[in-house]
């Protein structure tokens, strides 16, 4: 049995502040380091031996090459080097690949073995600013197993944006219409509010907001802007809209979502869900929570004219 397979589904993890990680290590010579991602961001794991890897000349040191997995060209991405970890030959040979999706992307990261599943609060994820604070760093946040080791939770959208620079946003897009928009007061005159704690991710969006002319306030989680906007008293009503990641620690977005609109001072501030979590059940679970549009990364260029139709 795959350890896959007992995964709950997304919508029931969203209603209680929770998520599920699939728990791996990179390599066996590193024993005590484990590393995990969202399941949801996860299709499956092969066995790196079953699938032959085509190499692709002048590409990134970190693109190992291709394989073909039913039918589709799946590039694998070296996460043990992007961690500064050199697996040895028989390593490699004995190793793994998680296939991931990321903003309808699919890619493979070597592993060394997948672990297994495990349930958190995203109240137990802790992102210290020794992670913050370096702006190359690697990791997000981090838990611990039941054991008490120390799990850590990595920056995908950087190693993503370092080696697939296509899989993310690409802000040089539609800059001209973005300039050219007909901006509403509410939004020229007011600040949005975003709690997105992936720095790749935060400085995309900052980009998009400059070329806009429009000020935003960025939070490194939900929690963070929650309780801002609690702290806002009378003048939450100047707040044109707000945008929000579903994955964060101590309080995901859907959190965010659920809390702001069952609030009468703040369930008519529209509300953008911004994720890599692509599905339509993310989807539909941020539509009926009462999230006002939905937009993956790789779009996120859009999100100033969809602000705007909100607000209209």
């Amino acid at each position: 049995m795959s350890v896959l397979d007992n995964v709950d589904a997304s919508t029931n993890l969203a209603k209680n502040n929770e998520l599920q990680l699939l728990v791996f290590r990179v390599s066996e010579s590193h024993e005590s380091a484990f590393y995990a991602i969202n399941v949801f961001k996860t299709r499956e794991v092969v066995e790196s031996r079953n699938h032959f890897l085509t190499q692709i000349p002048s590409t990134h040191i970190l693109l190992e090459g291709t394989i073909i997995l039913r039918g589709l060209q799946i590039p694998i991405l070296d996460l043990p080097s992007w961690l500064g970890i050199k697996l040895t030959k028989a390593e490699k040979l004995n190793s793994n690949i998680l296939i991931c999706d990321f903003n309808g992307i699919v890619i493979g990261l070597r592993i060394m073995s997948a672990y297994r599943v495990i349930k958190k609060n995203w109240n137990d994820m802790h992102a210290p600013d020794g992670y913050r604070l370096k702006e190359d760093g690697l990791v997000m946040n981090d838990t611990r197993l039941e054991d008490g080791s120390l799990c850590l939770i990595l920056d995908y959208e950087k190693l993503l944006a370092d080696v697939i620079p296509q899989a993310l946003v690409d802000v040089s897009e539609n800059i001209a219409d973005i300039k050219n928009l007909k901006i509403p007061d509410k939004l020229k005159k007011g600040t949005v509010l975003i709690a997105e704690d992936s720095k790749t991710a935060q400085r995309a969006l900052t980009q998009i907001f400059e070329h806009a002319h429009l000020k935003m306030k960025l939070f490194n989680n939900g929690k963070q802007l929650v309780e801002y906007i609690h702290s806002l008293g009378a003048k939450v009503s100047e707040i044109p809209a707000i945008i929000t990641d579903i994955e964060m620690p101590e309080m995901s977005g859907f959190t965010v979502v659920k809390i702001l609109k069952v609030n009468p001072s703040t369930r008519n501030i529209p509300i953008v869900v911004n994720s890599s979590m692509t599905s339509e059940n993310n989807r539909r679970e941020a539509e009926d929570l009462g999230a006002d549009g939905f937009i993956d990364k790789t779009k996120s260029h859009n999100i100033i004219p969809l602000i705007i139709s909100l607000i209209k």
